[in-house]
């Protein structure tokens, strides 16, 4: 069954104005107007007659979109949301784009189709279309935001926790630190790289890049990116990682090369999944409130869909990210 994306690809128009032609026709082209009629009467195309309908009303659904609904780290975030928009009447409706930015953008479209009445977006990579759905639509972002946006958001200091999460590993002794990143086109990636190598750089460390490699978030992307820095002729001994998943991989990777955790190579994760704490060695890492987190996002949207917009005041929470010292970088646990 065709979809608004397949329509907007075969028109080789935009998924929103594949919108704009279904909802609001009289500000399109005519020329695009026939394109897009012609992508749908080729695909035999049936738009949601049900979200047609309920263009101007409430129909208390909120969208929330995020990047990978396998990535563990969202659950504690989705309960937090789930229990405010519960409380308050709201049903919550999951949009995974598996990490396509295709995939966001036609998920954005549906608040101009009104199947939801608001959203709030855990990923932020499609600026353009967020911002400009935002003019006329309520957004919240969270864990990820928009640098210089004028939308609300929350998420955490991932500077400062990468800072802090590097600084522990400089104090332990370590001067060869490497780091494996996210996706470095993701904001939090950049940031949590910028906090490591400030925190090697106020250390008088030389910053080496051939110690920096960049993964995908996974167990499998974590171990492959650990077996690089492992071939280097001057191998780290300690390493950062920028999610817990990588750094689970990094480890298996130490092992499986006859090493030792923390013995011969120490390891620091970030966000505490439920993980860490059961995996052996127990895993440092930094802890995100994320339940808190998706309390706070769903509270601020609940503010800003009841608010005449020009009324609304910015709201901005930014947490702050705790060390949580377990088995992996050697030093005396201070939680269980």
């Amino acid at each position: 069954m065709a979809n608004m994306l397949d329509v907007a690809k075969l028109a080789d128009v935009s998924p929103a104005t594949v919108s704009r032609v279904l909802t609001n026709p009289d500000i399109v082209s005519d020329h695009t107007k026939d394109k897009v009629l012609k992508a749908i009467e080729e695909l035999n195309y049936k738009p949601n007659v049900l979200a047609r309908n309920l263009r101007k009303m409430e129909n208390k659904n909120i969208l929330v979109i995020l990047p990978d609904i396998t990535n563990t780290f969202f659950s504690q975030v989705l309960r937090g949301i789930d229990q405010v928009a519960s409380e308050n009447g709201y049903r919550v409706l999951l949009a995974d784009t598996k990490d396509e930015l295709d995939l966001e953008h036609e998920y954005l479209t549906y608040l101009d189709l009104k199947i939801a009445d608001a959203a709030i977006m855990l990923t932020s990579r499609n600026v353009e279309a967020i911002e400009e759905l935002a003019r006329k639509h309520q957004i919240v972002l969270a864990c990820e935001y928009i640098k210089d946006s004028q939308l609300p958001m929350v998420s955490i200091d991932n500077i400062k926790s990468a800072y802090k999460a590097t600084k522990h590993l400089i104090d332990l002794g370590h001067q060869k630190i490497a780091h494996i990143s996210g996706p470095m086109d993701i904001i939090l990636n950049k940031d949590r790289f910028e906090g490591y190598k400030k925190a090697l750089l106020e250390a008088n460390l030389k910053f080496n890049r051939d110690w920096v490699k960049e993964g995908e978030y996974t167990v499998d992307s974590g171990y492959s990116e650990m077996e690089k820095l492992l071939q280097l002729s001057a191998p780290p001994t300690a390493v950062f990682a920028s999610n817990d998943e990588m750094a689970i991989g990094a480890i298996k990777a130490i092992k499986n090369s006859n090493m030792k955790v923390p013995d011969d190579i120490a390891v620091v994760g970030f966000d505490d999944i439920k993980w860490a704490s059961i995996y052996e060695p127990a895993l440092t890492t930094i802890f995100q409130p994320t339940f808190e987190i998706g309390k706070k996002a769903m509270s601020i949207l609940l503010k800003l869909i009841k608010e005449e917009k020009e009324d609304f005041q910015l709201e901005r929470k930014v947490y702050e990210g705790e060390l949580v010292v377990r088995k992996t970088c050697g030093a005396k646990n201070n939680r269980d």
